[in-house]
């Protein structure tokens, strides 16, 4: 089944945050503007750049008096404002004029020496009073000049100096906003990715484990709780379900010991044989779920040992029941000792689950050896049908069989691997050379 993909929560916000921020620039830009272009609706100013003008057209003739040459830009000056007038005066007090001079500058003209620089607004239309002052220089020296030139619109000068003011600080807090939100989302969602990382390593072996809940959001921590919730659940449903199989296999322990006894009395048969070899699997079954009980502790109580010794036991103990089932074990090591740190107890199981195994599958002849070698290295063979390639790999799962109707719980060579990988080393299985399978045993070092 295909999933769909997830959305990200992180962009979804950051998106979400970035346009609500938007939005809000572009609405203060937009009031803004909006308020300023009310504020200067009906207003008109006159341009001061025909003061230049004036300046540069005015020029003194040979015997000192000032005249007014009409440039070109004089000229296309008067084309466009049809009420352009100014008064020049010079630094020497002398004053020249074109245009219509509205009456009310007359007497200001006359005291130009007094201003340098001003600015005067007609509030109503048609503007007749509005006038510019400011003091510039040309050919003929350096004048202050009162007049009007071009008149432009309020509006449009506020709306050039609010581009010019508004596009930095808004280009600006995009910048800031881009960079500023995306941090803050990802530091909120910093504690999270922490979370997830510790989740990914909740496993089966690790249990009592729990998610860290300090510095979670307030929003997700019921989420927190209700998988810390979920694994305490889960720890103790395993608890039980462990205490369960120990009782059990601690219980069947006994009646099958008294069992086997009891088996031994009968005399020599078929059925004899038959009965004690069904006795000897469940107890091999109470000692396999026992097993499972012990990986967890395996590992903390390491101490040398000898595994040539090890195997000269379990040759010992199954060596009558390898002859019962029409077999020949017999063990081949040219070592007295083989010294390795690991758990007696645990090693000695696994050997002896292997051996078993051969007894029951190899088909009741031939011969089944342990060999032992200085590299660490213990292998099993038999004589028997082997085992195919492909299932090589998975006879050491739990519950595997080959058959479906064999005898066993196919625990035996799971609990092998594990005990194996608990000691750092590893199990194969290889073609015996003599045909059957050779179970290999690797130990570090």
């Amino acid at each position: 089944m295909k999933h769909p993909k997830s959305k990200s929560l992180k962009r979804r916000l950051i998106a979400q945050l970035l346009l609500f921020q938007a939005g809000i620039l572009l609405l203060f830009s937009v009031a803004f503007v909006a308020y300023l272009i009310q504020a200067g609706e009906g207003i008109v100013l006159s341009d001061p750049e025909f003061t230049d003008v004036a300046a540069r057209a005015i020029e003194r003739e040979p015997d000192g008096h000032l005249v007014l040459n009409e440039t070109e830009e004089l000229v296309k000056l008067r084309q466009r404002s049809t009420d352009f007038w100014f008064v020049a005066r010079s630094d020497k007090g002398e004053i020249i004029q074109t245009g219509n001079v509205p009456a009310v500058y007359a007497v200001m003209a006359e005291n130009l020496d007094r201003i340098t620089f001003g600015d005067i607004r007609d509030a109503t239309p048609p503007f007749s009073y509005l006038a510019v002052i400011r003091n510039v220089s040309g050919p003929a020296g350096d004048f202050t000049v009162l007049g009007k030139g071009d008149v432009f619109s309020m509006t449009y000068a506020i709306l050039l100096l609010s581009n010019l003011l508004m596009v930095p600080i808004l280009v600006l807090l995009v910048i800031i906003t881009i960079v500023v939100i995306p941090w803050i989302v990802s530091r909120a969602f910093s504690r999270l990715s922490v979370v997830a990382k510790e989740a990914e390593a909740i496993d089966i072996d690790r249990r009592g484990y729990r998610l860290p809940e300090s510095g979670i959001p307030r929003e997700v921590m019921p989420l927190v709780n209700a998988i810390n919730g979920a694994l305490q659940r889960l720890d103790e449903g395993h608890e039980r379900h462990q205490r369960f199989i120990l009782d059990a296999a601690h219980e069947l322990r006994t009646p099958v010991a008294i069992l086997q006894t009891r088996v031994e009395t009968i005399a020599e048969g078929p059925i004899r044989n038959r009965l004690l070899s069904d006795a000897g699997r469940i107890a091999a079954l109470a000692e396999q779920l026992l097993d499972l009980q012990r990986l967890d502790v395996i590992g903390a109580n390491f101490s040398s040992v000898d595994l040539v010794e090890i195997c000269r036991n379990v040759a010992a103990d199954m060596a009558p029941l390898a002859i019962a089932q029409g077999y020949d074990l017999s063990l081949e090591t040219g070592l007295d000792h083989l010294i390795i740190q690991g758990d007696a107890g645990a090693l000695q199981r696994v050997v002896l689950n292997i051996v078993q195994n051969a007894i029951e599958h190899a088909g009741g002849k031939g011969n089944i050896t342990i060999r032992i070698d200085r590299r660490s290295v213990i292998e099993v063979t038999d004589e028997g049908p082997g085992i195919p390639a492909k299932e090589r790999d998975r006879i050491f799962e739990p519950f595997h069989r080959l058959q479906p109707h064999e005898h066993g719980a196919g625990l035996g060579l799971n609990l092998v691997k594990e005990i194996m990988q608990r000691h750092g080393g590893h199990v194969a299985v290889t073609d015996n050379p003599q045909g059957g399978a050779c179970f290999r045993l690797c130990f570090p070092g």
